[in-house]
């Protein structure tokens, strides 16, 4: 379907403007717009933030969001790492996107800081995310969740970072997730794909950008030698994984490698729900304030979650 003459219009006004040719300029205009493009944050019936300690000893937040409503009992949970190109976000930028996931899924929704590129290049925010998952599963019980129903996911970069855990857990031969949720993620460092050809400008992501984030999150190496823990769409083995729920926009660069993805892990035996959102762009679940139809993202993520886990 074509894109609605709002969202038509937003990347209209994004493809015209020119990006600051420092990322860290980039993530300060992106900590300030995207809640804006949000909109008011939905209620939740509590938000308690907790502090883990990574590996290396670095202490880095988790936000615990509880839904209204919530079951007696322990709760299906999900550890959400969030997008940004792996350099930009946070936990405050995306308060809203993740007190609507927790709502439309009746599940806890845990997001996890993790540290940025290019300060802290691969494999820093994968071990970050690693790090969260094993301290969600060992205090799970503590917070009152289910530690029978954890799910790991994210949207784009986070997206990356939750089937990275994922791979890495099959490696390591340790328990995956109940379950993994994508949202149109990022996993191919290759960029060729028909989507980058078709809609790598003048779709809110352009491809130059997602070269740039590429290039921020390996640090130096080339982007066709990013190994698979970096770009899941290199992985040979996807046997084992954890089953999936993994969302496409029509309107996105990183489309075709989302479903390629998807298709892969069908073909390996994992239960893989596939959905293409028609009509969105990439990181629309910011932009309730351009069009209420992005609402969409979240709603179905929120639905598929709870189908997974509840």
């Amino acid at each position: 379907m074509p894109l609605e003459a709002g969202l038509q219009q937003f990347v209209d006004a994004i493809a015209a403007q020119s990006l600051p040719d420092d990322l860290r300029e980039l993530r300060a205009v992106s900590e300030r717009a995207l809640p804006q493009l949000q909109g008011a944050p939905p209620p939740v019936a509590h938000v308690i933030e907790h502090t883990f300690a990574a590996r290396d000893g670095q202490l880095l937040q988790l936000r615990v969001y509880t839904p209204e409503g919530q079951a007696d009992g322990p709760a299906p949970a999900l550890l959400f790492a969030h997008g940004g190109g792996w350099f930009q976000c946070s936990l405050a930028v995306y308060d809203g996107p993740c007190r609507a996931l927790a709502q439309s899924s009746g599940c806890v929704v845990v997001a996890v800081g993790y540290r940025l590129a290019p300060e802290h290049p691969f494999p820093v925010p994968l071990h970050d995310v690693a790090d969260a998952w094993q301290w969600l599963q060992a205090n799970a019980r503590r917070l009152g969740l289910d530690p029978q129903r954890l799910a790991i996911g994210g949207d784009s970069a986070g997206g990356n970072l939750a089937a990275a855990c994922c791979l890495q857990l099959q490696q390591l031969g340790l328990p995956q997730p109940r379950h993994q949720l994508l949202l149109y993620p990022a996993l191919d460092a290759g960029m060729d794909t028909a989507s980058y050809r078709e809609y790598g400008n003048g779709y809110y992501l352009s491809a130059e950008l997602m070269q740039r984030c590429w290039q921020a999150y390996l640090g130096g190496r080339a982007l066709e030698q990013a190994p698979a823990l970096a770009s899941p769409a290199h992985a040979t083995d996807l046997q084992g994984l954890a089953a999936a729920s993994i969302l496409s926009c029509e309107y996105d660069p990183l489309r075709d490698e989302a479903e390629q993805y998807a298709q892969r892990l069908q073909a390996a035996g994992i239960d893989c729900t596939l959905e293409r959102l028609p009509g969105m762009i990439h990181a629309c679940i910011h932009l309730h304030t351009v069009t209420a139809s992005t609402d969409v993202a979240l709603q179905r993520a929120g639905a598929l979650l709870r189908q997974a886990l509840c």
